[in-house]
């Protein structure tokens, strides 16, 4: 779940009540607790202000009181930036981190394998990594770091490629890139299905091709698989994270499942929820839909 600061679905800070999960998520995770093995959170920034988890303290203390004990809870972080090329002091952001994982006992820490700021300057929506032999190096040497220093396991997901929103710079096949990653540091992979299945599409690959070439992906190493909502715009294939799954997501999970013999957890990420903390009408069927499809593996 994306829990971003100040939105009805999310973190929220009232006068006299403090920091605190909103009442919505609070109430779709206790209504659906039976649904879902395991609890993932996206880290979202609160301010401009430098990171001190004694900020974020109040929200998630708030959040995990109120609902269920979830066996298992894991974090998407957004900071590490493992594709830069530039180098940085990661410390900070390493520190922060641990003292989330220490404090809530996270399972393992997960993020895209790609740009999230340059020079420092954050951007809109995370860039894949420099698709060449220097951004591979960087990419395995930043890996390396976070993964020495880092409390909790890394999961490197594989990156989005949404039209429109990013663009490559590099010529090696991201399938190869993020294998030669995930292979060099020995680390467990996430396989978030639309962003690969956005990747095939900025190539052209339209229909079957769609669900070629997965041999070139680490599927030894595939601990978690991703499903967010995405949809096709005219031509354009984006990632819009708003629960409502397409077929050929669906299809590629499919596929997947009995390629990846260390696949532990499937994630429905991200989904819309109503005022009132239900599952909003129009991704009750993908989640219906996505359960029928994990059933066979999860039984």
């Amino acid at each position: 779940m994306d829990l971003p600061w100040g939105a009805p679905v999310g973190f929220a800070h009232e006068p006299g009540r403090g920091d605190h999960a909103t009442d919505p998520v609070v109430r779709f995770l206790s209504s659906h607790a039976g649904a879902f093995r395991y609890l993932f959170t996206s880290f979202q920034p609160r301010s401009r202000n430098r990171l001190d988890p004694r900020d974020y303290f109040d929200a998630y203390d708030d959040l995990f009181a109120r609902i269920p004990a979830f066996s298992v809870r894991a974090l998407h972080q957004t900071t590490f930036n493992l594709g830069a090329l530039e180098a940085y002091d990661r410390s900070r952001i390493l520190d922060f981190t641990n003292a989330l994982v220490d404090r809530y006992q996270f399972a393992w820490v997960n993020e895209d394998l790609g740009l999230w700021s340059i020079h420092g300057r954050p951007l809109p929506y995370p860039l894949p990594p420099y698709l060449t032999p220097a951004g591979l190096d960087a990419a395995i040497r930043n890996t390396a770091e976070v993964q020495e220093k880092l409390s909790a396991p890394l999961f490197v997901e594989f990156p989005g490629f949404s039209d429109g929103t990013s663009f490559c710079i590099g010529q090696m096949h991201a399938y190869d890139f993020f294998r030669a990653v995930v292979e060099e540091t020995r680390s467990p992979a996430t396989l978030d299905v639309g962003h690969l299945l956005s990747y095939q599409w900025l190539l052209g690959k339209r229909g079957e091709a769609l669900f070629g070439d997965l041999e070139r992906l680490p599927l030894d190493h595939c601990f978690e698989i991703h499903l967010s909502g995405c949809e096709i715009e005219e031509d354009s294939f984006m990632d819009c994270h708003h629960g409502v799954l397409l077929d050929e997501q669906l299809e590629l999970l499919r596929r997947l499942l009995p390629l990846c013999p260390h696949l532990s957890a499937i994630t429905y990420e991200d989904p819309r929820l109503d005022a009132e903390g239900q599952l909003a009408p129009e991704t009750v069927a993908s989640f219906e839909r996505l359960r029928d499809a994990v059933r066979p593996w999860s039984s």
